[in-house]
């Protein structure tokens, strides 16, 4: 080492430079996708201002050896910079954008009647795909999307508030596969993500992290994150991030609504990065909460919406126009047929004035949500142009991660986590006390399925149904000035998610790494859709095999043949309890594709044998992506046990206030009897503010002092609210007061066993003050599923929507002096007899189909 520094030797590590053997081995990109250019080196060489571009195989590329050379005095030596990485020259910046929950037919673009102008603006300047496929489910879709892999290979075979202890499940995305942002960062790209995650599993979503799974951690590989963590938010009242800090920025300003201030972080964002660095491209990922529950527009969207009168004759009539203006527009071969109308839903002529009235704001408010949502993903559009960068910027436009969501129920429902909970508030009781404040803050709403059905014309089946296109079938649009010239042009391919990844990084320039942070990366299951760019609308595809499957729903598509499952659950059936004997429960159907684009004709009954080929080649496709084992269970699998900071404890003590403490890292009380003390210090002429609270106007429980009293509520999914109340206000000084709650039920050890007996049973609360019971109140149900997944916990304060607006507006905080807060709680255990009659009460049912 001396002598190099005597000599003027550069200082190399014996590394430098070299690709590991095994990295070499693993380099060979994904399908279709060439081989990155070779590094290059701009500007003079160890300079401040020398740049280069990498080869990107192995990230954090290997460091640069020193250039220059070092002697024993500075005046002696000569200083060289590493060069800066920059992206290949003339990649193009590229946004990513992705609504939530919308059927191929809803949107004006691919036929539908909801004004969609941005997504048509985009398609006459690009490209229109027709047979572009999701996972049917939200978590799975965007896993896919982010990865480059299928979903059960990332661990989302379903969403993450339902994962399970299996590879294919368990909402754990590896270091092994890290996100398309991860690999555009490491090649020189500034990498922003707005709105929906979904992604991150949920027992690591506190404050307290771990953050690597976070956008903004190193798998996900974002500089930035500004949006929610979990499958949806209110809109109005969302529990928002950014980066990872919990923020509030809709306190005190009416008509603040997330997808503005999305679209307007998103600005903010791109303009600096072209401010303080104008050559950097940038990666965009947006993806708003539109257009899943709660459907929550501006009422400025509302009342244009309305004014079109676009539902006024129904659901079926709406299927008979989207059809038609699918053919006139191309994005439906002339050939293709209507499936039928399924006779378990009403047909609209059968419809009373009550229910026809009601369906039909449900059904605007649904409209303007995604026409609202479009109009943002415009104005961020129309930066770009303004900044003179649209020509060079990539646009992909996915029009929903999975068909439209049919989880509102037959009817709908003014409250979405009611619904989770099996209650659906009558039709009279919807039009009472809901038809007006519906997509306000004072809804969580949710449109009928009749509304669903439509809108995925001209399939079959709705979101979560993986084996029919309703379920999976995306529009999309390409839109890339400066590569892509058949302009206004449609392809017909077949293409999934998966394709995404590849794509953008064969547009880069650059292919997927084999090494990130010295972890081995599995290849990528996608394929390149850079070749439709080039291609006439039905030159064959090069995706030619794709598995799927979801709730034990499935399908194998090859060279245009397609098998597939039957249904045996509707979607919207949340609390059914189906075979749970997958493999052997299900009925198998078969389609040739070529002639048949809906999936109407069935065939499987003349073609024994090659349906058998299908069969087995989906079990050589689920075997390989890590599928197996099927689960049909819904409801069920929502409250499995699964890691937590908290699993496995039923003592708990806060000395501080906390605020934003999220579902899967907070105590469940639901189905369990517990108690709450709260040490207090009361203040002269005070005591106001909450002192433990979980979820909030849509569902969920607080303990407070109002006005010097303490008062206890369970709001009981926005339908009913039950109240403890101490007659007296508390003297100033130090105060125990208690909540006990005795539960009647057999609680969650029941949902091990699929069965829904035992929960949401009836209950008793008591309140004290310093051991004196100072009310009592028995409850006749308790909320069975889940408290409004949005919301979170808090101690000392409601920082997002509270359980009873009549009483406060948050953030409520308690203006006394917490010592300390226990809560203890008592579950209820099954002793070998209840679970013997429990696996036999399932059998039954589960022979009864």
């Amino acid at each position: 080492m001396a002598a190099a520094l005597l000599f003027g030797g550069a200082l190399l590590s014996p590394l430098a430079g070299l690709t590991p053997a095994s990295a070499q081995d693993a380099a060979s990109p994904p399908a279709g996708v060439p081989l990155a250019a070779p590094p290059e080196l701009f500007g003079q060489p160890g300079s401040p201002s020398a740049t280069r571009t990498i080869d990107g195989m192995v990230i954090p590329n290997p460091a640069q050896p020193f250039a220059g050379t070092i002697k024993l005095n500075a005046a002696q030596s000569t200083p060289a910079w590493p060069a800066r990485t920059v992206a290949p020259q003339g990649a193009p910046n590229v946004l990513l954008v992705l609504t939530d929950d919308t059927g191929y037919g809803a949107g004006s673009t691919f036929g539908g009647v909801i004004p969609m102008p941005t997504l048509d603006a985009l398609a006459r300047d690009g490209l229109r795909y027709t047979n572009f496929n999701s996972t049917a489910l939200c978590s799975p879709s965007r896993a896919a999307l982010l990865t480059g892999r299928n979903h059960h290979n990332v661990g989302y075979g379903n969403i993450a508030e339902a994962s399970t202890g299996f590879p294919g499940y368990d909402a754990v995305i590896g270091h092994d596969t890290v996100s398309v942002a991860a690999v555009l960062r490491a090649n020189g790209y500034n990498t922003s993500w707005y709105g929906k995650n979904h992604n991150t599993p949920p027992f690591t979503e506190s404050q307290v992290g771990p953050f690597d799974q976070w956008p903004t951690g190193e798998i996900f590989g974002f500089d930035h994150f500004y949006g929610f963590m979990g499958g949806d938010a209110n809109q109005w009242q969302p529990n928002l991030f950014n980066d990872t800090t919990a923020i509030y920025p809709f306190l005190d300003k009416p008509g603040w609504n997330l997808i503005t201030a999305e679209a307007d972080d998103a600005i903010r964002q791109i303009q600096t990065v072209n401010s303080v660095d104008p050559s950097k491209p940038f990666f965009v990922y947006l993806a708003p909460g539109a257009t899943h529950a709660p459907h929550h527009p501006t009422k400025e969207w509302i009342d244009r919406i309305s004014a079109l009168h676009l539902f006024d004759n129904g659901w079926n009539a709406l299927r008979d126009t989207i059809f038609a203006n699918q053919k006139r527009l191309g994005v439906i071969p002339q050939d293709a047929q209507l499936t039928p109308w399924p006779d378990h839903l009403k047909k609209w002529e059968e419809l009373s004035a009550d229910e026809k009235k009601l369906f039909i704001r449900q059904a605007d408010i649904y409209a303007a949500y995604l026409a609202y949502a479009d109009n943002e993903t415009g104005r961020v559009i129309d930066a770009i142009r303004d900044m003179g960068k649209l020509d060079n910027t990539l646009v992909i436009y996915i029009v929903g991660d999975n068909g439209s969501s049919a989880e509102g129920s037959p009817t709908g429902t003014p409250n979405e986590v009611a619904q989770f909970n099996g209650v659906t508030p009558p039709v009279a009781d919807q039009l009472k006390y809901f038809y007006d404040l519906w997509g306000t803050e004072q809804t969580y709403p949710h449109m009928a399925v009749g509304w669903t059905w439509a809108f995925g014309t001209p399939f079959k089946w709705t979101k979560q149904i993986a084996s029919h296109f309703g379920g999976v079938r995306q529009g999309m649009v390409m839109s890339w000035p400066a590569r892509i010239k058949d302009v206004g042009g449609i392809r017909n391919q077949f293409s999934h998610f998966i394709d995404i990844e590849p794509t953008i990084l064969e547009a880069v320039g650059i292919t997927a790494p084999s090494f990130v942070n010295g972890i081995q990366q599995r290849p990528l299951d996608g394929t390149s859709m850079a070749y439709t760019w080039d291609a006439r609308p039905d030159d064959p595809t090069r995706h030619t095999v794709q598995y799927f499957e979801m709730f034990g729903n499935r399908g194998i598509y090859n060279n245009g043949w397609y098998a597939n499952t039957t249904p045996i659950v509707d979607p919207w059936a949340l609390f059914s309890i189906p075979p749970t004997d997958v493999m052997n429960s299900y009925k198998w159907e078969l389609y040739d594709l070529t002639k048949d684009w809906t999936q109407n004709n069935d065939l499987a009954a003349g073609m024994p044998d090659k349906l058998r080929a299908m069969q087995e080649l989906f079990i050589a496709e689920a075997s390989k992506n890590q599928v197996f084992p099927l689960d049909n269970s819904v409801a069920t699998r929502m409250v499995t046990p699964r890691p937590s900071v908290v699993a496995g404890k039923s003592h708990f003590e806060y000395t501080a206030p906390i605020a934003g403490n999220p579902n899967g890292t907070q105590p469940l009380l639901l189905n369990a009897s517990y108690r709450i003390s709260a040490d207090i210090d009361v203040p002269e002429g005070g005591g106001n503010g909450m002192l433990f609270t979980q979820g909030g106007r849509f569902a969920g429980h607080g303990f407070y002092l109002l006005k010097g009293k303490p008062v206890y509520v369970w709001n009981l999914l926005d339908l009913e609210r039950v109240r403890w109340e101490g007659a007296d206000a508390l003297t100033p000084g130090r105060h125990l007061v208690e909540f006990d709650f005795t539960y009647g039920g057999l609680g969650f050890g029941t949902f091990a066993f699929n069965s829904l007996s035992g929960v949401g049973q009836a209950a008793e609360g008591v309140l004290k003050v310093d051991g004196k019971e100072v009310a009592r109140q028995k409850m006749a149900h308790t909320i069975p599923i889940t408290l409004a997944w949005d919301e979170s916990q808090d101690i000392g304060s409601d920082t997002l929507t509270g359980v009873d607006d009549a009483d406060y507006e948050s953030p409520f905080v308690f203006d006394g002096t917490i010592h300390k807060i226990t809560l203890d709680i008592d579950r209820p255990q099954l002793s070998k007899e209840d679970i013997q009659k429990l696996e036999a009460a399932q059998s039954a049912q589960g022979d009864k189909g």
